[in-house]
C-alpha cells in the first residue's frame, strides 16, 4: 500500500486511499504497533544535491525496510503514475536496505545530480515485518515516500503563473481552480486563501510543474460563493478576485475550449 501528497511503478498510480484508511485502521488496533515514520517528506534541494532522511520506528517490532527510487508525472488532476528511474537522474543511496530496530531512527543519506534541472523522484521506503495480517491471510507492507526535487537556482516567477479557471459549482459546494504554468520552472503554491467576505478557507498547497497545468477541486464550508481566492507561493502571491459561477451544477472542461 503507497500513501502519496504527492499528496505524489512502472506506471502505477497511488493506491485507493480506502486501501491505505484500511491499513491505518489495522494499525491501530494492534497493541504492539504505534507509527512508522519518514522525515521529511519533501526535499527541495539544489543541482547537485545532498539529502538527508530519517526513517522511524515507534512500534514495539523490529522491520525490515527496503529503499526504492522512481520517477514520477503528476496529470492535471493530481493523479500520479510512477516509473523506472529517468536516466538522466544519478542518484547514490548509503545504503538500499536495512532492519529498523523498535523504538529507533535509521538515518539514509543520498547524493543526486540530474542533467537538466528541474527534476524530480521519490524514494519510497518499503516497512515489511508487522506483527499482522489482512483478513485473507497476506502479509502487510506499508510504503511511504521521501519526494525529492533538484531545482536551478532561478525560480518561479509571478508572471509564469496563470489562472485560467475560478469557478464556483453551488450544487457540490466546491471551487475549481485551473492553474497554468508557463514556465520551465519549477514551483509550489504553499497555501490557498479562500475568502469569503472578511472571512476565509483555507486549503492545501500543491506543486506547478514546468509547462502545466494544475486543477483543484476544494470542497467549501460556506453555503454561499466565495469573493476570491489567493494562491501563496513561496515569494509572491496571487489574487484572484472573481469567481465564475456555475449555473447547472457541473464542472468547467479540463481543457480551454
Amino acid at each position: 500500500m503507497k500513501m502519496q501528497e504527492h499528496n505524489d511503478t512502472g506506471s502505477r498510480k497511488t493506491a485507493n486511499p480506502w486501501r491505505w484508511l484500511l491499513l491505518l485502521i489495522l494499525v491501530c488496533s494492534c497493541g504492539r504497533a504505534s507509527a512508522q515514520t519518514v522525515r521529511p517528506l519533501i526535499a527541495e534541494l539544489g543541482n547537485p544535491a545532498k539529502g538527508r532522511v530519517e526513517y522511524v520506528n515507534d512500534s514495539l517490532t523490529p522491520l525490515n525496510v527496503v529503499l526504492e527510487p522512481k520517477s514520477f508525472t503528476v496529470a492535471e488532476d493530481g493523479q500520479i503514475a510512477y516509473r523506472d528511474l529517468d536516466p538522466n537522474v544519478h542518484l547514490r543511496l548509503s545504503v538500499t536496505s536495512f532492519r529498523l530496530l523498535p523504538q529507533q531512527s535509521y538515518y539514509v543519506f543520498y547524493e543526486a545530480t540530474t542533467d537538466a534541472s528541474p527534476a524530480w523522484f521519490v524514494i519510497y521506503a518499503a516497512f515489511s515485518g508487522f506483527p499482522f495480517k489482512t483478513q485473507n491471510g497476506m502479509s502487510v507492507r506499508l510504503e511511504l515516500p521521501h519526494t525529492v526535487y533538484l531545482l536551478p537556482k532561478h525560480s518561479l516567477d509571478k508572471t509564469d503563473v496563470v489562472v485560467n479557471h475560478a469557478q464556483f459549482i453551488p450544487a457540490e459546494k466546491k471551487l475549481v481552480l485551473e492553474i497554468e504554468n508557463t514556465s520551465a520552472n519549477f514551483g509550489r503554491v504553499q497555501q490557498t486563501l479562500v475568502a469569503f467576505g472578511r472571512k476565509k478557507q483555507e486549503a492545501p498547497g500543491f506543486p506547478v510543474f514546468p509547462h502545466s497545468k494544475r486543477r483543484m477541486e476544494i470542497p467549501l464550508d460556506a453555503d454561499g460563493p466565495p469573493s476570491g481566492v489567493e494562491l501563496q507561493f513561496p515569494n509572491f502571491k496571487i489574487e484572484q478576485p472573481t469567481i465564475e459561477q456555475s449555473t447547472i451544477g457541473q464542472p468547467i472542461p479540463t481543457q480551454n475550449p
